[in-house]
């Protein structure tokens, strides 16, 4: 088959990485074309309409002033999100605890009198004093306090922010995000669902120059001597190839590797993407309710529950994602293992049972979905502290997204942050277009 295009670069996959990296590019005057699989933006963070609900399928919380809003100011758009206040509190043994005054600090010292030697633990971790990487946030927690509810707390912000349990988090990835990188301090929910802010950025980019082909199914990377020099897609029913000088993958390691071939691969690639990628794991559980649940807008994590780690108010902050006289909520639970394999409708259930003891009105709530994230679909491609180069050993192809973050980084922002790390090294090359 002759090539039919010819692009500056191909983007794989229209999630945070992808839109992230195609928008740098376009800024940047390169001709560039995304190709996303569905029939929306955002991959695992995009929103469907279920009954009349704006339901988020994975992320919600947007943060400020970071890589990723400074992307969407790079092709002229905002960031469309509105801040809840307080954006986190605690809910444990039944009373909310405002986390905005006081944070850790207010926190802790009302359940454990270790708390001193915790927080001590992060003032070294901000001065570059870290565990070495082998030791999990669980082992190293032990090492200051045997209380049940600071562990459970602890267990939950794992799951909250990486999706994975304590005893699964190397406790260096852990203290890392919470002492270098941006920890939530600032975030905000999209009015229209999470998928508004990635048709802003779709718009920018078309804005800019770039192209965006929907329900487009890349079906080959084209390597050859060691090098990408296109893609094959599955579009309207015909099949496409395209020829591009760079290929950037937000399609995760694995299925780079499937669409490149991986006899086109070095060998200690391939064993990193074999042994080394740990997909993370969670449930999500969006349901509504007419008299409201809980007042706090914002995120609230929990204390000692069963796989529950953390919910969020959508509705006090952005009324219109429900019908009138609705409020709606998601809420997170982690599996045990969340790295691993495990029961599924076992885990489910021991949410939902979570959900019923922390809220007793949750009887007469309207569940709209329940979705496990796992698998070829998980929450994150890899578990933080455990994440693959962003080169693939193959020349012009790339991987940007949630399995090859910096280290210790989590959410949105590092995916975001990958493509700006991958864009950099690009438009180095094409000498700073």
């Amino acid at each position: 088959m002759e090539y039919a295009d010819k692009f500056d670069a191909v983007v794989i996959g229209a999630g945070a990485g992808g839109l992230c990296a195609a928008a740098r590019l376009a800024k940047a005057g390169l001709s560039i074309l995304l190709l996303e699989e569905r029939d929306r933006l955002g991959g695992r963070a995009s929103t469907e309409e279920i009954e009349g609900f704006k339901v988020n399928i994975g992320a919600i919380a947007l943060e400020q002033g970071g890589v990723f809003e400074e992307t969407l100011d790079l092709v002229g758009k905002k960031l469309d999100v509105r801040v809840p206040r307080p954006g986190v509190a605690y809910f444990i043994d039944g009373k909310l605890i405002d986390a905005s005054r006081g944070g850790w600090s207010l926190v802790l010292n009302g359940i454990t009198k270790h708390a001193a030697r915790i927080l001590e633990q992060f003032a070294e971790a901000r001065g570059g004093k870290l565990p070495d990487g082998r030791q999990s946030t669980a082992e190293w927690l032990a090492g200051f306090t045997r209380n049940e509810t600071v562990h459970a707390i602890f267990r939950n912000l794992c799951a909250a922010i990486f999706a994975c349990n304590a005893d699964e988090l190397p406790a260096r990835a852990f203290l890392t995000y919470f002492t270098a990188k941006g920890a939530f301090k600032h975030f905000g929910f999209c009015p229209r669902g999470t998928v508004g802010v990635w048709n802003d950025l779709g718009d920018g980019i078309r804005e800019h120059g770039g192209k965006i082909h929907l329900n487009a199914r890349v079906e080959r990377i084209l390597i050859e001597d060691g090098r990408a020099h296109g893609v094959t897609v599955a579009c309207a029913g015909r099949l496409r190839t395209l020829c591009a000088d760079t290929v950037i993958s937000n399609a995760g390691p694995k299925l780079t590797v499937a669409l490149g071939g991986a006899a086109n691969f070095p060998a200690d690639y391939l064993s990193l993407v074999r042994d080394r990628l740990k997909p993370a794991a969670n449930i999500v559980i969006n349901f509504a309710s007419r008299e409201p649940l809980m007042t706090a807008p914002g995120l609230i994590n929990f204390g000692k529950t069963r796989r529950l780690c953390n919910m969020a108010n959508m509705t006090a902050t952005c009324p219109e994602l429900a019908p009138p006289g609705w409020h709606l909520y998601v809420a997170y639970a982690v599996p045990v293992p969340a790295l691993g394999e495990f029961d599924a409708d076992a885990e489910v259930a021991a949410a939902l049972e979570d959900l019923r003891e922390q809220f007793p009105a949750f009887k007469d709530a309207r569940i709209l979905s329940i979705r496990v994230m796992r698998g070829d679909w998980p929450t994150q491609r890899s578990c933080a502290g455990y994440d693959l180069p962003r080169e693939t050993g193959i020349a012009g192809l790339w991987c940007v997204g949630d399995a090859v973050k910096e280290y210790g980084n989590g959410g949105t922002q590092a995916c975001a942050e990958t493509a700006k790390l991958v864009c950099d090294q690009i438009l180095a090359a094409h000498g700073g277009a």
